[in-house]
């Protein structure tokens, strides 16, 4: 059984639960820089083995794969550590906010021999799982083309003082959801164009970066796709609207995924119509805690996939390259809003001395 560590205990809380429901991960210690995190964390789970230092848990040679949830900007830094300390590495989006990091990470990932795993948690709910199996099997036929959003009712962020900052982004930190299905159906895009705004009630509240925003994605062969996002205000009842969908539409049949309702509809190549929930067993997998947030079901599949991918020798995407090449993409959007101007992923890429061929 592979032994873990975590590194931040907010979106770290989720994988704390989803280790210790695990029979194909061991928990060894958590670690955050809050003392009182710690203890709050260790009086909700029953578990101890606590830590305020990473160079505790780095140097801690039982640890088999550290799972990172700091801060965006610590990402690079605290990856290159558990890399160079020979641990795996699980880091949750956005994998790094700076691509002036990537060639680096590439060479200490290389040196490392060890793997390094993308937390996009959305591939994991069953939904989607349903969708990628059933499109990988031809149910649809022909993709031609994908649109995705993610809308939520996130004004209570605007409460948070860090949320008001110049370097918190909705294009990070919610639109990436969706760009990631974008990037797993059409790995590469060519060219994207955007627009966004900071809403009515984000200017009310002083944001600093768009809340409101529309792209469109060309890839290389010439197909198209879309991703929406709004995060401050009021979205219509689930039973009309999920938060996040994924519409997948193909040349014999189209699908869509359904994000907090586990709801799937498929229309097949031989024309049946089949809509597919799951019950309350599932619900209670994924939604662990208050609400919906910090949903640790999804956490422990993606744990548990890459922990058997370690095991049997394979490759648990998003891998690195595949992190560092939505970056590239979500950088290339942030200068498209900037700009008002279609970008080319290559010039980003270019600039970072990165390409297609390495990624």
């Amino acid at each position: 059984m592979l032994k873990l560590g975590i590194l931040g205990l907010g979106e770290g809380r989720s994988t704390m639960s989803a280790a210790l429901a695990s029979d194909k991960l061991e928990l060894v210690m958590v670690c955050d820089a809050n003392e009182e995190v710690c203890r709050q964390r260790a009086k909700e789970f029953d578990f101890p083995h606590y830590t305020t230092s990473y160079d505790v848990m780095l140097n801690d040679v039982s640890i088999d794969i550290i799972a990172i949830y700091t801060p965006d900007h610590l990402h690079a830094d605290h990856v290159k550590q558990a890399l160079l300390h020979g641990k795996h590495v699980v880091c949750t989006k956005p994998f790094i906010d700076d691509l002036g990091r990537a060639q680096e990470l590439l060479e200490v990932s290389a040196k490392s021999g060890k793997r390094v795993f993308v937390g996009q948690s959305s591939r994991f709910f069953e939904p989607y799982k349903r969708q990628r199996t059933d499109y990988d099997a031809g149910i649809i036929g022909e993709l031609m083309t994908v649109e995705c959003h993610y809308n939520a009712d996130h004004r209570w962020f605007l409460e948070k003082k860090w949320a008001l900052e110049p370097s918190f982004k909705w294009l990070y930190g919610g639109l990436s959801h969706p760009v990631d299905f974008i990037r797993w159906y059409l790995p590469q895009i060519a060219e994207v164009m955007g627009y966004g705004m900071i809403s009515a009630n984000g200017r009310k509240a002083g944001l600093k970066n768009e809340d409101t925003m529309h792209f469109i994605f060309k890839a290389r062969d010439g197909r198209v796709a879309r991703v929406s996002g709004s995060y401050t205000g009021p979205i219509q009842p689930a039973y009309r609207e999920s938060e996040m969908s994924c519409v997948l539409r193909g040349t014999e049949g189209a699908s869509q995924a359904d994000y907090h309702e586990l709801r799937y509809a498929v229309t097949t190549n031989t024309g049946e119509e089949q809509l597919i929930t799951w019950g309350d067993a599932k619900l209670k997998h994924f939604f662990r805690f208050e609400g919906q947030s910090h949903h640790a079901g999804e956490y422990q599949n993606y744990l548990e996939y890459f922990a058997e991918s370690i095991e049997h020798n394979t490759v648990a995407y998003p891998d690195l390259k595949e992190g560092l090449g939505t970056i590239a993409l979500l950088q290339a959007m942030d200068r498209s809003l900037q700009t008002g101007l279609p970008v080319k992923i290559n010039d980003i890429l270019d600039e970072y001395g990165l390409s297609w061929e390495i990624l």
